[in-house]
């Protein structure tokens, strides 16, 4: 009887390897899934707590105010001055979108009711001040 001897030896080490891989990949795609992470894009403000916080919304627009000496008002992530405001609100009614607040806890009282009133004044009906949910 004749032994054959094989010419190429196979290595079953990648085998293994590729099994591996796929559940690091498996395991970092359940992490990115089950965090709480959410990234927003937009301008760095300290938002008050509360234990009454709205869920995601649709179809909306960010107003941010920032605090300090000189408060600044942002839209669509744009410096922008009340006048300039109430142009933009028009476009945003007439997509029929919704205007979340975001103040920082150094805002005023009296800017952020001057926002407000101006998303009220142009007809937008739908508008939240966001909070966050206390830890």
């Amino acid at each position: 009887m004749m032994k054959l001897d094989r010419t190429i030896n196979y290595n079953f080490g990648w085998v293994l390897f590729i099994g591996l891989v796929d559940l690091v990949f498996l395991f970092l795609f359940f992490l990115l899934l089950s965090s709480n992470l959410i990234l927003q894009h937009g301008i760095s403000i300290s938002i008050p707590v509360s234990r009454f916080t709205l869920g995601p919304q649709s179809n909306q627009q960010i107003i941010s105010i920032t605090g300090g000496a000189v408060p600044a008002i942002y839209f669509q992530d744009q410096r922008v001055s009340l006048e300039q405001l109430g142009q933009l609100l028009d476009a945003a009614k007439r997509k029929d979108q919704s205007i979340i607040i975001k103040a920082d806890r150094s805002a005023s009282y009296e800017t952020v009711a001057r926002v407000t009133n101006a998303v009220l004044e142009h007809g937008i009906t739908s508008v939240a001040l966001a909070a966050t949910p206390p830890q």
